[in-house]
């Protein structure tokens, strides 16, 4: 047996998520690759909505719960995690979503029942959390038509990093870039007057491989400002394969700041993109991380400074 910092342990699973398997088997995944972890008391439940997910996992916090396993995409990863900030609760995920940029940041195993085999070996480790007007995300957050292209995704009928192309080439088309004054730290200030991307990073990944902040670090107490102009799209289409390589900090188009704070200000409120949902934001939006927030368990094999 082995003996496991883990004991009380709540599995949530999104049933509308991408996963393939049913329910019984992946509860058969789990004893499988658990059975040789000592003294875990492990328990199931569904979570109907986003309001039913966060109760879940308050009371995971009330009961005392020590790790809450997340079996969905990175939109019900914020969701929990978001209750999960600042407490000694760890969370750990089973990927299952179209993009999975939290997942693909700390190598954890697109394959279901890989992952849930790291998850029984697991280290615990201390991540930064973004705060976008007060809301934590953990992933990304987008503010031009990097959240647009959201838009267009929610009304595709099938999930996959291809419906991502068509909803971001229809977004393209109906997207307006409108000015933005940006202040960093109190003390830079930029203005962009088109920007196409406008990403803030916490983890490198933006989902299905697309790496849009290639050196963020989940710990190191600061976010990525990624931003590309629209004059600047046929060079950025031409070099596509640099978001999948790493090397896209490479590109001289594409401008990338490091920060602790940020202040933006913008011509009119727009929907904002976090963790894979839009949010309803107006012309002030304010950007914050707070170090060390969120507890989650990574591979044993997975770079600390990651």
């Amino acid at each position: 047996m082995t003996k496991s910092p883990l004991r009380r342990i709540v599995v949530l699973v999104n049933p509308r998520s991408g996963l393939q398997w049913s329910f019984d088997a992946m509860r058969r995944a789990f004893d499988r690759h658990w059975e040789c972890v000592d003294g875990v008391d492990m328990k199931y439940q569904f979570t109907q909505s986003q309001a039913d997910g966060e109760q879940k996992a308050r009371l995971c916090v009330a009961d005392g719960v020590d790790t809450v396993i997340v079996v969905g995409g990175d939109g019900t990863l914020s969701t929990i995690g978001r209750i999960l900030v600042d407490t000694d609760v760890a969370l750990g995920v089973v990927p299952a979503g179209s993009g999975n940029g939290f997942a693909r940041h700390f190598g954890i195993s697109l394959n279901p029942e890989k992952a849930i085999e790291q998850l029984a070996t697991a280290r615990r480790q201390s991540i930064d959390v973004g705060h976008v007007n007060g809301r934590p995300f953990f992933v990304t957050c987008s503010m031009a038509w990097d959240a647009s292209l959201v838009r267009g995704f929610d009304r595709m009928p099938v999930r996959g990093v291809l419906p991502y192309v068509f909803a971001g080439v229809e977004e393209f088309f109906d997207y307006r870039p409108q000015k933005m004054e940006v202040e960093l730290d109190g003390e830079e200030r930029m203005i962009f007057d088109n920007a196409l991307v406008f990403t803030v990073a916490n983890l490198t990944q933006f989902g299905g491989g697309a790496r849009i902040a290639p050196h963020a670090r989940a710990d190191d107490g600061r976010l990525e400002l990624v931003v590309a102009l629209r004059q600047d799209i046929a060079k950025l289409v031409a070099n596509i394969a640099r978001l999948f390589d790493g090397t896209l900090s490479e590109l001289p188009e594409v401008v990338f700041h490091s920060f602790k704070t940020m202040h933006m200000t913008r011509e009119e409120g727009t929907a904002i993109q976090v963790d894979g949902e839009l949010v309803e934001s107006g012309r002030e939006i304010d950007v914050t991380v707070s170090e060390a927030g969120l507890r989650v368990l990574v591979p044993m094999d997975t770079p600390s400074r990651r």
